[in-house]
């Protein structure tokens, strides 16, 4: 391998390591699930490893979980690979925080206007897949009127679901303690940005049309 391109491995390892510590401390600051007081995190495995992040694959994983139709989805390949996200973690019987959020990112995608809503994936994960299962997700998400294309919810085997909670920084012991901080990003830029849901559907949406218009030369 030239050294060129031992260069630029090298700066797409590191793209992610950085990326991998960003996701860990925004999930450390970020703001609890109303009522509960967040506890501490562990570091990502790839802070301590030295080197496990070596592209966005490797790091989010092809962890297998199902949507709210029932679909079997790889995390990376088929639900962040090359779009604009907004993520959030919720659990269906919740009845303050989860529901609110719910509405306000459905208020976000009637901001956005219907092209550059059709630009950005909404990602809901739920925090409590046993008891979330693919019809309980699709109930709730109609119940929201949020039941419609370019929004997934997902749930999975336990297992399954706890990584991938943590590799976006979100993983708690319980469903109750989830964050409720939004992450917005363009996967392909490895552009990520934190929000509080507390903050105006106009603003959301327009942090979200700035990740989704191009880098120059990407």
């Amino acid at each position: 391998m030239s050294s060129h391109s031992s260069a630029q491995a090298g700066m797409r390892s590191f793209d992610w390591l950085v990326l991998a510590g960003c996701l860990w401390i925004m999930a450390s600051v970020a703001m609890a699930h109303e009522g509960h007081a967040p506890n501490p995190q562990p570091a990502p495995p790839a802070m301590t490893s030295g080197g496990g992040t070596r592209d966005a694959q490797a790091w989010f994983t092809d962890t297998v979980l199902e949507d709210q139709d029932g679909r079997a989805l790889r995390f990376y390949s088929d639900v962040l690979k090359g779009k604009v996200v907004m993520l959030n973690v919720i659990f269906t019987h919740c009845t303050d925080a989860c529901p609110l959020i719910t509405r306000k990112l459905r208020d976000v995608r009637e901001a956005m206007g219907p092209d550059l809503a059709r630009q950005v994936t909404f990602v809901s994960i739920s925090s409590d897949p046993l008891n979330d299962t693919p019809a309980a997700l699709k109930a709730f998400a109609a119940k929201q009127g949020v039941d419609n294309a370019n929004w997934l919810f997902l749930t999975g085997e336990q297992a399954n679901v706890d990584l991938v909670l943590g590799r976006i920084g979100q993983f708690l012991p319980s469903p109750e303690q989830h964050s409720t901080q939004l992450i917005a990003g363009d996967v392909a830029g490895k552009r990520w940005s934190k929000i509080r849901p507390d903050a105006p559907p106009a603003a959301i949406a327009q942090r979200l049309q700035l990740l989704a218009q191009p880098l120059a030369g990407r």
